[in-house]
């Protein structure tokens, strides 16, 4: 196996660069992954559109990516449980497991967390987009009879799994999904499967508002173009039970919370920056207001409901370009226009 991997490096905004990276030694717990497939995250295309997003700013390369999925080519001496040839979707989510957080179940609030590509910390965390790519055997999920591609789904899914457990259950109620990406799209999939009796979805994009559709919501609305259209869940006070809101856009926020019944509840996933955000409202209507943050568990749940064909995400990969294009990846990625969830491939060319 050759010591060099090919990475996806992000320098500043606008300049993506492939680079060489050494692979260091495996320890004992450890796994070497020869990576098949890499999703493009939003938080990759703020670093690649604008060097950061909110207070967050790219201080040194970086390597992008976390929803990634490889083959296992080498293993550390005390790994078990996993097989050389094996297809694992990995998790990018290292947490310490000593801080107060991770032994009170809290992992994805870790005190010291080590996330593939964020430029949160300073050093950064060095992202997954690499052609060989040293993981923990713990972070590591077999994805026997998924594609890579479906695999690398894992982590966006676990996101949405995640905010749809803050939300309580959605047994017979009706949902309002805001922003219809990839993440909106995948909540929209994990509401139908979690019993929602209605769900209503907008966006600004007739083209992601169709894929929506096809993920199960029973109204797209698209308000830009028809914003009247809202404004029927606003009647006696509303008629939403849940919103869960996925773009991070205020005046998104601010329609659902029209429409939401009193007593009802807003999970915000969306990361946009900061916004103002309708207090008032929120007060006299007595709506629960609850963040949701990445995931832990719902990693390996995410995994195994694709596997049992629970989840169905291959109509969310729309294209599909070798890392050797990643530029134009990317900016594929960044035209919603023309895209939902862009993947990077890595050809198989070592043959050990």
């Amino acid at each position: 196996m050759s010591s060099a991997s090919v990475a996806v490096v992000i320098h500043a905004a606008k300049d993506l660069r492939l680079e060489n990276r050494d692979v260091r030694d495996l320890g004992q717990d450890e796994v070497l992954i020869a990576l098949r497939v890499g999703g493009i995250c939003g938080s990759d295309l703020h670093y690649y559109n604008h060097g950061g997003f909110g207070a967050i700013k790219l201080l040194q390369p970086m390597v992008l990516g976390h929803e990634v999925a490889g083959e296992i080519v080498e293993f550390g001496s005390s790994v078990q449980g996993l097989n050389l040839g094996q297809l694992v979707a990995v998790s990018p989510s290292r947490p310490c497991q000593a801080c107060y957080y991770c032994l009170n179940g809290q992992q994805n609030h870790c005190l010291d967390m080590k996330f593939y590509g964020s430029a949160m910390p300073f050093p950064h965390i060095q992202g997954a987009f690499r052609s060989k790519l040293v993981a923990k055997a713990s972070q590591c999920v077999p994805a026997d009879g998924l594609s890579p591609a479906q695999a690398a789904m894992a982590e966006p899914l676990a996101v949405c799994l995640h905010a749809v457990k803050q939300a309580g259950s959605l047994v017979g109620k009706t949902v309002l999904i805001t922003g219809c990406g990839p993440i909106g799209c995948l909540t929209t999939l994990v509401a139908r499967r979690s019993g929602a009796a209605r769900i209503v979805a907008t966006d600004i994009s007739d083209q992601t508002l169709a894929i929506a559709r096809e993920c199960g919501a029973d109204d797209v609305i698209n308000t830009y173009t028809d914003p009247q259209m809202l404004e029927r869940f606003e009647k006696d006070k509303g008629q939403i039970d849940v919103q869960l809101e996925c773009s991070g856009a205020q005046s998104a926020l601010a329609s659902g919370v029209e429409c939401l019944r009193p007593r009802g509840t807003l999970v915000q996933l969306g990361l946009g920056g900061d916004m103002t955000v309708p207090m008032q409202a929120l007060t006299a209507k007595e709506i629960a207001l609850r963040g949701s943050f990445r995931f832990h568990s719902e990693f390996a749940v995410a995994v195994e409901m694709m596997r049992s064909g629970l989840l169905n995400v291959d109509h969310l990969v729309t294209h599909s370009f070798e890392v050797g294009e990643a530029v134009t990846a990317f900016e594929v990625a960044s035209d919603r226009s023309r895209s939902m969830k862009v993947q990077l491939t890595f050809p198989d060319n070592d043959n050990g």
